[in-house]
């Protein structure tokens, strides 16, 4: 089963992201937070981000999505220090992301799709214009 990773600044915003992603799985997929700092601080720990991507990296593989900022350039040491092609990093709404990515891996998608789904989440409406 293909696993999440929440990078924050933010460990509240990454638990709360992870929480909600893992109700609408019932627990099934792995997802880990990986938010603040180890003092408790807002920021982005590279080993919290490194250590979340291990935690969850199965044989099918991670996605690791982001808020901003700091966020995506601590993501993307952690993920090239993983050296491992199956993490990968997606741009997309951090919830609405965390959400569809995580239903399509308790379906049994693949990365690439887990990836795809992901990624939708930047087209969705929240309001009929």
């Amino acid at each position: 089963m293909v696993g999440i990773v929440i990078v924050s600044h933010s460990q509240k915003l990454a638990e709360g992201v992870r929480e909600l992603a893992a109700m609408m799985t019932h627990g099934d997929v792995p997802i880990e937070a990986a938010g603040g700092l180890e003092d408790g601080m807002l920021g982005t720990s590279f080993s919290r981000v490194k250590t979340a991507i291990e935690e969850v990296c199965g044989m099918d593989g991670a996605v690791v999505l982001m808020d901003m900022g700091s966020a995506v350039m601590t993501a993307e040491l952690a993920v090239e220090e993983c050296r491992d092609d199956a993490v990968r990093l997606v741009d997309c709404p951090l919830a609405e992301g965390a959400v569809l990515a995580a239903v399509a891996a308790a379906g049994g998608a693949g990365l690439e799709e887990v990836v795809r789904q992901a990624e939708a989440a930047r087209q969705m409406k929240k309001l009929e214009s």
